[in-house]
């Protein structure tokens, strides 16, 4: 038989508090139990849901709690009870920083009193001991709050017990004015508190334009300088860009320095590889000599915000064997036993023109993640509030973790591009860490079936925290489609770019339908990675048209201005593509007919989201062509039919009008 437990033990085991009456959980939005933040961007409502239940038949209520970090007092938003338990509130995000917020809810005494002595009266029953009980929570409320005398003695002005006392009681403003003072019964808070991260609007949506500064004096002879980009900045505004992006602009080294089209042996007169950073002329904070100087720098900043453009630099953290840090910081690399220094590899592939830093190395934590940091404060302090960051999935999360949040602690408005296509997980890791945007596999997604479904993935819960940087191409990938596409072929992927994700971009060439490839490979020939290109930017057949006019629908449309938004409509013809982007909240909506055959007409049957607006299948709506415009017309009925050629319209795209109510 077992012993009972002694009276100690059963006092250690059991130690009641009472807490947590009052349930609270499934709180929404919540990731990895509070651990990585949410994302917003400044100006948005954040909807918070929670279930909240307790024992009994009790009145509950509920605020969210919220606060910017930088504020000492929590403020407080209500939630009001949905249906099953769920209930659901809202806030405001008002500045570019971090949120924290969290759930209270609690037992409504007063409130329960109040719900219960007018059943009761209604029903007929003599409610004199609840009258006693209500004048006893008032005076208890008036204890806690002094604005509740005259409530007080209004009511026991009254006749005790009676139908007057009762009337003070549950009069509206007297019901209201006290339960703001009363007591909050069981009062339980949710036990963690939870982060929204408000960004800028560009976080979300931009229009990227990469240039490299050195082939901007359209002679393959001259390296161009940052005057010379600044001739090109109406290049750039004209077609509706409001991102220019530079590979990096610093000095490049002279050993292993890489030939054209990846040359192991420089020729005379090779300018290198743009990632090949640092010489004696300065390293990550340093400009090459050929560009300018960090005067001409500042003006080229000025003159772009005076075109309505943002520079972003590119962070690209290798070295080149020349880099001041090699001699300055020899413990912050890598070094084989024989003395000689590691370079960069990702086998097969080779990098004998760079070397990576160790972050964990002795002697290199922490100084070399000061360094780093102390980088980005000086391009950010330079004006430069945007940075693409090449492979991050190459170095530590905690690193990145740690740099993005000291940079935003200084400057919030900073945001960080992602440029790393790898393991889906580690990309999503990017993104929970602190990089406020991220390149995607877009370029690899082709098919009706695989645009689907990647698009309504990245829209899922991944999107609360994973913004999109649709690209097109960029100067280290030449997609194959696109090789043999065509003018067609470009015309596709920049609308599915601009018109899928709120953010996109492009590298130049690519609106001249530039498409040689080095034979074999998803990479351009003659790449402006390792040499100086002149572009004939009024080259025929090129798409600047259409890429400006799909920049102006960007601006003039909401519902294309965020990309978890997309509807995919039926279509029956597996070559053809046709969704909508909604705003509801907006009345915008667009409607965007793809043909992904670049070659050939493709004729299909879609629908028309009616239903979208309370319409009845054989309705009629007014539409506005954004491509070719015009006068509106009319659409009769769900069902549209269009013919798609590559050579005249390989897409539509329209904004549906809805009938005034």
């Amino acid at each position: 038989m077992n012993a009972r437990p002694t009276l100690t033990s059963i006092e250690e085991m059991l130690e009641p508090d009472g807490t947590g009456r009052v349930v609270i959980e499934n709180v929404w939005p919540e990731l990895d139990g509070g651990r990585t933040p949410v994302k917003r961007l400044a100006g948005d409502e954040v909807e918070v849901w929670a279930d909240i239940f307790s024992d009994g038949h009790d009145i509950l209520r509920a605020e969210i709690i919220f606060r910017a970090e930088d504020e000492p007092d929590w403020r407080r938003a209500p939630m009001t009870f949905l249906d099953n338990d769920r209930w659901k509130g809202s806030f405001k995000l008002e500045r570019n920083i971090r949120y924290l917020y969290t759930v209270e809810a609690w037992r409504d005494v007063w409130g329960s009193w109040v719900n219960e002595v007018q059943k009761k009266k209604a029903a007929g029953q003599i409610v004199t001991s609840e009258i006693a009980e209500g004048v006893a929570l008032l005076e208890k409320a008036s204890e806690r709050n002094d604005s509740l005398a005259s409530v007080l003695g209004e009511v026991q002005a009254q006749e005790t017990g009676s139908d007057e006392q009762l009337g003070a009681l549950i009069d509206p403003f007297h019901v209201k004015a006290v339960q703001d003072a009363a007591q909050r019964g069981n009062l339980s808070r949710y036990d963690r508190e939870l982060v929204v991260i408000a960004d800028r609007t560009a976080a979300r949506f931009s229009s990227w334009y990469e240039l490299f500064p050195r082939s901007m004096s359209d002679d393959p002879a001259r390296h161009g300088t940052f005057d010379d980009v600044i001739k090109k900045l109406p290049y750039v505004q004209g077609m509706g860009f409001d991102v220019l992006y530079f590979p990096p602009i610093h000095p490049i080294g002279m050993k292993n320095r890489k030939g054209r089209n990846n040359s192991l042996k420089a020729e005379r007169g090779d300018v290198g590889s743009v990632y090949a950073i640092g010489s004696d002329a300065g390293g990550h904070d340093a400009i090459h000599p050929d560009l300018g100087t960090i005067e001409d720098f500042r003006r080229l900043v000025t003159a772009a915000k005076q075109h309505g453009l943002e520079i972003a630099l590119d962070f690209a953290i290798q070295c080149s064997p020349d880099h001041p840090w090699i001699k300055e910081h020899p413990e912050w690399f890598d070094w084989r036993p024989d003395g000689t220094l590691k370079y960069a590899e990702n086998p097969p592939k080779k990098y004998e023109d760079i070397v990576n830093v160790d972050f964990y190395n002795r002697g290199a934590f922490p100084s070399l993640w000061y360094a780093l940091r102390d980088v980005v404060l000086f391009w950010a302090n330079e004006g430069v509030r945007i940075f693409r960051v090449d492979n991050p999935h190459t170095k530590p999360l905690p690193f990145w973790k740690w740099l993005i949040r000291e940079v935003n602690r200084t400057y919030p408005d900073v945001i960080f591009l992602a440029e790393a296509f790898t393991r889906p997980k580690m990309m999503r890791a990017l993104a929970k860490i602190g990089f406020q945007q991220s390149y995607t596999y877009f370029t690899w997604r082709n098919t009706k079936a695989e645009l689907t479904s990647y698009v309504t993935e990245l829209a899922g819960d991944l999107g609360e925290v994973y913004r999109p940087n649709f690209f097109v191409n960029t100067p280290d990938i030449n997609p194959i489609p696109l090789q043999t596409a065509g003018r067609a072929g470009f015309i596709v992927r920049s609308t599915l770019a601009a018109t899928l994700s709120g953010a996109w971009g492009l590298y130049s060439g690519f609106e001249l339908c530039e498409a040689k490839p080095l034979p074999g490979k998803e990479e351009y020939l003659d790449s402006e990675k390792y040499e100086i290109r002149a572009w004939d930017w009024d080259r025929p057949g090129n798409i600047r048209s259409h890429i400006t006019a799909l920049n102006k629908m960007r601006r003039d449309n909401a519902a294309l201005q965020d990309f978890r938004n997309a509807l995919f409509l039926n279509a029956w013809n597996d070559n053809v593509l046709a969704y909508a982007k909604l705003m509801p909240e907006r009345d915008n909506c667009v409607v965007v007919i793809v043909n992904l055959d670049p070659h050939n007409r493709q004729d299909t049957s879609f629908e028309i989201p009616l239903w979208e607006f309370g319409l009845p299948d054989h309705a009629t709506i007014e539409a506005q062509d954004l491509l070719r415009p015009g006068s509106p017309f009319t659409l009769h009925g769900k069902v549209q039919t269009v013919a798609l050629d590559p050579a005249t319209n390989p897409v539509l795209i329209w904004r549906l009008i809805p009938p005034r109510p």
